[in-house]
């Protein structure tokens, strides 16, 4: 067996795991399991102590999309039978910030469909947050609204955006297989423009796409050359009507390697367990806080999440702590 615990050690001294390391993680025994996840935990507790940040997303726009991302129900070559609906307007998007805060989720996540923001769509996001801001100055706001040009980011930094998400959401070898209306280094460059602007970078991925190992371990290391400050570990959960219908190759234990994986490259990020958690996990959802310290709370775009409450009752029999702190630069990169 690994020395799981010697691997974490030498993490938390600064160095990084070799592509061997990596992929015994990925194909360790489930015997190992529990060893993994120790130290995992021992890397994310010298971080994050027990303290769980809480994220609450909100689907400003529906649908409507001209991308082809094989894994989305809202994207143009999906069948999927969901609402489809234009962008929401200010008092909507500030009333989903009341109910996040009156949940004590302490990020706030503004998403919308679509390749980019237009001007209209763009200047109806500045004025939200503008007016949440002004109720809610420690909550964090983050935008995820496709490709952005620059002179956009700069915009949603001056009205007081905090982190800006844009997913890889797979390895640059794999992209082309999951679509074909936009390129890796399009998201890439999108979140490099919000750095520029003064934005904390987010950015994840999707497991269980039909990739490879190695395309999870380049996903990982991508995204601590980007030095995303927040990475959400997606896990698929296949929606009927996309391309990616009827895909089930994950199971509980594998998930929980990933989230570990995720971890010893990216020791100092917050790493948040995000779509296709309860579906994926399952009865082993709680495991996964060992190594990821945040999680979605409440509904995600399209399909639906686990009720808050027993997301609650979750921490408090983990004996873990909602983490309150209004965002900070996360600890300084080893």
């Amino acid at each position: 067996m690994m020395n799981y615990e010697a691997l974490a050690d030498r993490v938390l001294q600064g160095e990084t795991l070799t592509d061997a390391e990596a992929m015994a993680i990925l194909e360790s025994p489930d015997d190992d399991l529990l060893p993994l996840l120790h130290a995992a935990y021992k890397v994310r507790k010298h971080y994050y102590g027990n303290k769980v940040k809480l994220n609450m997303i909100i689907n400003t726009k529906s649908g409507l999309c001209p991308e082809n991302c094989g894994y989305c129900a809202q994207s143009i070559v999906s069948k999927a039978p969901i609402e489809k609906y234009a962008m929401m307007k200010q008092e909507e998007i500030v009333a989903g910030a009341e109910r996040a805060a009156s949940v004590n989720a302490g990020t706030y996540c503004i998403v919308a469909s679509g390749r980019g923001p237009v001007n209209r769509e763009l200047e109806i996001v500045i004025d939200s947050v503008k007016e949440i801001k002004s109720k809610h100055a420690d909550m964090t706001v983050c935008a995820c609204l496709g490709i952005l040009k620059p002179e956009q980011a700069k915009r949603l930094k001056e009205a007081g955006v905090d982190r800006y998400n844009h997913n890889i959401n797979t390895s640059a070898a794999h992209h082309s297989s999951i679509t074909t209306s936009h390129t890796y280094d399009d998201r890439v460059n999108t979140v490099e423009s919000a750095k520029e602007a003064g934005i904390s970078p987010c950015s994840g991925v999707i497991v269980g796409m039909r990739e490879m190992k190695e395309d999870i371990i380049d996903m990982a290391r991508s995204l601590h050359a980007l030095d995303a400050d927040s990475i959400p570990v997606n896990f698929l959960h296949a929606v009927d009507g996309t391309p990616l219908e009827g895909t089930n190759e994950l199971t509980p234990r594998y998930c929980l390697k990933v989230l570990s994986l995720f971890r010893f490259i990216n020791p100092t990020k917050e790493i948040r367990i995000s779509g296709g958690r309860e579906v994926n996990l399952r009865s082993l959802q709680p495991f996964g806080l060992y190594p990821a310290n945040s999680i979605f709370i409440g509904d995600y775009l399209t399909t639906a999440g686990q009720e808050s409450d027993r997301d609650r009752q979750m921490l408090e029999d983990l004996g873990f702590e909602v983490d309150l702190e209004p965002l900070k630069k996360t600890p300084a990169t080893v």
